[in-house]
């Protein structure tokens, strides 16, 4: 998947799983229409996280010179694109890192405990997920949104933000979910080990488009990245964010859909 099309993605499980407006989200686990519209450009900026592992990708432009090192140390360490940071075990050590964070606070008089490790993973991923939807022009406008929610976030409700670990882990999956949906596919659950089909079953058509002879998986109904089909499919997810927030927008002012 290309990288706007993961950014929406993260932003519509986000809302599907936390949102509670009827008809629009299942409610599965409810927070209130500010999480629920802050987390989604948290999530949109995690599900951009795999991709760290590509020098080219939408997260190594983000900062100057140190975004393409970081990346392409990324890519040594986990093997190479689509290998260690597109498995469930890097799906577990980004969540782990996410949560993590949210032991980073300091204590300012008057106020309480600040979560500045939260924070800084609010803003970085925000910075992402706007840039990557095209919301701001410039990555300095980027980190400009993402420095300003988090302020707020940690201003406005500094004990609130529990959800960030998990934002961070369905962005992440969503991420995965997608890119299974390409005929590149993943490198499948038990990755480091990538076991590949044995000859005669390269030979059974269907099953060798799923179990790929590399000892990828995939189930590519999406067809290649970037294929109309995902652009479709992006357009759909896009209406879908942009009519589910402006519901959770109504639902923060007292306005209660199907009410």
């Amino acid at each position: 998947m290309m990288g706007v099309s993961h950014a929406v993605s993260g932003a519509a499980a986000w809302i599907a799983v936390t949102g509670t407006v009827p008809y629009l989200s299942s409610g599965a686990l409810p927070l209130d229409p500010v999480a629920v519209l802050a987390g989604s450009l948290v999530c949109a900026g995690a599900a951009l996280l795999p991709d760290a592992d590509h020098h080219s990708a939408t997260i190594a432009q983000s900062v100057p010179v140190l975004g393409r090192l970081t990346a392409r140390t990324v890519e040594a360490v986990s093997g190479g694109h689509r290998h260690g940071a597109h498995s469930l075990l890097g799906a577990f050590v980004v969540t782990g890192a996410a949560w993590a964070l949210t032991f980073a606070t300091v204590e300012v008089d008057g106020v309480g405990p600040l979560s500045i490790g939260v924070a800084a993973g609010v803003a970085a991923l925000t910075c992402f997920g706007v840039k990557a939807r095209d919301f701001v022009d410039s990555w300095f406008t980027a980190w400009i949104a993402g420095l300003a929610l988090a302020l707020v976030l940690i201003v406005v409700a500094p004990g609130g933000l529990a959800w960030f670990p998990l934002a961070v882990a369905l962005g992440f999956v969503a991420h995965l979910a997608g890119d299974a949906l390409t005929t590149g596919g993943l490198p499948g659950l038990l990755w480091p080990w990538m076991p590949r089909p044995p000859s005669f079953v390269r030979a059974v058509p269907l099953v060798n488009r799923v179990w790929l002879p590399n000892g990828f998986v995939a189930l590519p109904l999406l067809g290649d990245t970037g294929s109309w089909r995902e652009k479709a499919l992006g357009g759909l997810l896009a209406l879908y964010c942009t009519v589910a927030v402006a519901a959770e927008v109504l639902r923060a002012i007292g306005i209660e859909l199907g009410a």
